[in-house]
């Protein structure tokens, strides 16, 4: 490992008119208030571009940690966490093992093969202790590191004594808009830095326009980088005002980005997706299942890692054992659920022979009692469609014939435990009591009235031939 990485550090960098040239598969952070975070950024063909947060979690924060000389990934961040991401986006679907030495030695959709868009940016928050073998050396020297921006600021969180009042311009109706405060010195701009769906929820409750359908980080509704007044904000979605949420001090503000500025579009009605927790406690079971059965769940990254290593002595003999369950998933909104990318964007999956309308609709994860996640389910995409409906609903969603999907309100989309992908595959652990989670639209992506509901926490026990699972519950994802 060490050689590796010395190797990188030492890779000679040729100058071109238009600025460096770096080694493709380079990476580097950008937006972050020190060198440790930031939006990961690739270079592939003399371009520097983004990475989607499709199927991005910790393991392919750790790569990146690595790659630029740190010790550990704290954790991974999803949706534009450190500003707008690049309009190129190279890589989409990552899937590594937390074994490789380089990002681009996981498995990936393809240079530039996507279904993003620039506020879709993966990022990382790396511990900022050095690998000794970097440490040795000038960290900023690397290519594969950029010192932090000129502005950036140490973070100082505080809660507002005083309740926050606020206000949407520049909108073509009164439900959308950029998002104001007001100050003793006039009006002024949120940083849309980190913006998300939990922020503009807040700020439609407390204007009373509803809940949020979408988190805006742009100038889509005009305003002037030098009015911002309050950058960082966080919110967990439940607060009655935007001062109860945390947020950097009021006139100390860091936004990377001219034009990264928050806004909200407001809806009275969204859909409310729930869990039936029930049904996986009655439908959980073990199966083993041959490789040479397995190559549809192999292609749509079903399994763990270990299953893709062919280097072991009779790899396509054995055998994964997995736990099925059945995931029944109603909509007890107000209006449907539909995928957030429009049709002509879905993906045609040969194996299941139909369209994947949303690249990650739901999370399967066993889960030990230090809270680590042990194994990870089907995290590829789904097919939304409504099975059964309420008595006088008709069914309004099929996957068949490249039909509209979604999830209709009163209609519930089963998955059966005899389907392809669904279920966990447990090969690698050992028999014993786990947590058991599975999560629908876990990167809240598709707003809705509530994600209270989103996620069933259940205990699960096995041994090498049967399963138990009991004591779930409805949360959070």
């Amino acid at each position: 490992m060490v050689p590796t990485l010395l190797l990188m550090l030492a890779a000679v960098m040729v100058r071109a008119q238009d600025g460096p040239v770096y080694p493709d598969g380079s990476i580097r952070l950008v937006g972050g208030r020190n060198p440790t975070e930031g939006n990961v950024e690739v270079f592939y063909r003399g371009r520097w571009g983004s990475i989607c947060d499709d199927e991005w979690d910790i393991r392919e924060a750790y790569i990146v940690c690595k790659m630029l000389g740190y010790n550990r990934a704290v954790r991974a961040t999803f949706n534009s966490q450190f500003g707008r991401g690049r309009d190129l986006i190279w890589m989409d679907n990552m899937f590594c093992t937390g074994r490789e030495f380089r990002l681009d030695r996981c498995r990936f959709d393809g240079w530039g093969v996507h279904d993003c868009n620039h506020a879709e940016a993966a990022g990382v928050v790396c511990d900022g202790q050095r690998a000794r073998a970097i440490a040795q050396g000038t960290p900023e020297a690397s290519p594969n590191a950029i010192p932090a921006p000129p502005s950036a600021k140490t973070v100082i969180r505080l809660v507002t004594e005083k309740d926050l009042t606020i206000r949407l311009v520049g909108g073509r109706t009164t439900t959308e808009g950029r998002v104001e405060v007001r100050m003793p010195q006039g009006w002024g701009l949120i940083c849309g830095d980190g913006w998300s769906i939990m922020e503009a929820n807040v700020v439609c409750n407390q204007l009373r326009l509803g809940h949020a359908k979408a988190p805006v980080q742009s100038g889509t509704y005009g305003g002037h980088h030098k009015n911002m007044i309050i950058s960082g904000v966080k919110c967990i979605g439940s607060e009655h005002n935007l001062a109860d949420c945390l947020h950097d001090k009021v006139g100390q503000v860091f936004c990377p980005g001219e034009e990264n500025i928050a806004g909200v579009v407001c809806s009275a009605s969204l859909p409310d997706l729930v869990v039936d927790e029930k049904e996986i406690e009655r439908t959980s079971y073990i199966d083993n299942i041959p490789m040479a059965n397995l190559q549809c769940a192999l292609e749509e990254n079903c399994l763990s890692s270990s299953a893709y290593d062919r280097t072991r002595p009779g790899w396509q003999l054995q055998q994964r054992r997995v736990l099925r369950f059945t995931a029944r998933i109603g909509n007890f909104g107000t209006t449907d659920f539909r995928p957030f990318l429009p049709k002509q964007s879905w993906q045609w999956h040969a194996c299941h022979l139909h369209y994947h309308s949303m690249e990650v609709f739901a999370h399967f994860d066993i889960i030990d009692s230090r809270g680590t996640k042990v194994a990870e389910g089907h995290k590829a995409s789904f097919c939304l469609e409504d099975n059964e409906c309420h008595t006088n609903i008709p069914k309004k969603y099929a996957c068949a014939n490249y039909g509209d999907q979604g999830i209709s309100v009163g209609c519930v989309d089963t998955y059966h435990h005899n389907i392809d992908c669904q279920w966990v595959d447990i090969t690698d652990l050992r028999p014993g009591t786990y947590y058991f989670k599975v999560s629908v639209n876990p990167e809240l992506k598709v707003s809705e009235l509530s994600y209270d509901n989103n996620a069933a926490t259940c205990i699960v026990h096995f041994d090498y031939v049967s399963a138990q699972v009991y004591n779930c519950t409805l949360g959070r994802p």
